[in-house]
């Protein structure tokens, strides 16, 4: 992705090597579990994690203040030209449909981090807090999605997490977010989990939306951007999850879209650039 020399967002804090408390780690089946339900979790990671952070098993270690890399330097810089895309198109956006778009924060961290929505540990994966509108992310978690979900690698995969995540803000600001959650009231189990997954396909079109109208500002992509995406997508596939942790797949279980699913919509937002056609809700139930 073609991003140095752009605008950097003044919109994100950067917490990574400050020491954040005591926090389990270590890993092992629960480890990996939590972050394959959290990843790209949208608002409701969070509230999954401390549940099974319960059992997981693992040393107790005290994170202490490090200084950053060189490379981590760069790649937060590449963070804050991100989001600083992401507010430029919203706004654009926003502004061609009368409305006025509230930016959100970010935050970048290590290991464990405190929210709005309470306290959240890496293995969250990336997520995004509707109480104070703010993204989360371990940077670390892009190797794990590389190493272990076999995702390529690549600066374009980075930038879809951060769309996708900001999707979900703009859910929050269009009041989608909210609306769901009082659909899902009452609901089985199974129909719950739908409309959680087409909240979920949303937030991957929005991504596409973001990427078309950024190419079309910013000439900004690359080749092999769009596979890196691309890839991201189909390793976080409910499907391929479960496929990879249980060897079987439930789909009355998935709240995030299988992974053609997830790489669908992100296309048809990047092919199309029109908001209108994300009514993943229609197509989804």
């Amino acid at each position: 992705m073609k991003w140095i020399g752009r605008r950097q967002s003044d919109n994100m804090e950067d917490r990574r090597g400050v020491s954040g408390g005591k926090v389990a780690i270590g890993g092992g089946l629960i480890g990996i579990i939590i972050l394959l339900i959290n990843v790209f979790g949208g608002e409701s990671a969070q509230q999954l994690t401390p549940v099974l952070e319960q059992f997981q098993q693992g040393q107790q270690t005290e994170q202490t203040s490090q200084e950053l890399t060189p490379e981590q330097i760069e790649l937060g810089k590449f963070v804050k030209t991100v989001l600083a895309d992401t507010e430029d198109v919203w706004g654009k956006i926003f502004q061609e449909n009368n409305m006025t778009y509230e930016e959100p924060k970010m935050v970048l961290f290590t290991s464990a981090v405190e929210t709005g929505c309470g306290s959240a540990s890496a293995a969250s994966g990336p997520f995004y807090c509707p109480a104070d509108k703010k993204v989360y992310m371990d940077l670390a978690f892009f190797e794990e999605l590389k190493s272990k979900f076999g995702a390529e690698g690549g600066d374009f995969a980075i930038a879809y997490v951060i769309a996708h995540e900001v999707g979900h803000h703009v859910q929050t600001l269009l009041g989608t977010s909210s609306k769901v959650r009082q659909l899902q009231q009452g609901k089985s189990e199974a129909d719950a989990n739908k409309l959680s997954v087409a909240l979920e396909l949303q937030a991957d079109f929005y991504a596409g939306l973001w990427t078309h109208y950024n190419q079309n500002m910013n000439q900004m992509l690359e080749a092999g951007d769009i596979e890196e995406a691309l890839s991201a997508a189909n390793a976080v596939g409910d499907d391929a999850i479960q496929s990879k942790i249980q060897g079987h797949v439930v789909p009355d279980s998935f709240t995030h879209g299988t992974s053609e699913q997830r790489m669908h919509w992100f296309n048809r937002g990047y092919k199309s650039g029109d908001i209108k056609l994300g009514d993943t809700f229609m197509e989804v139930n």
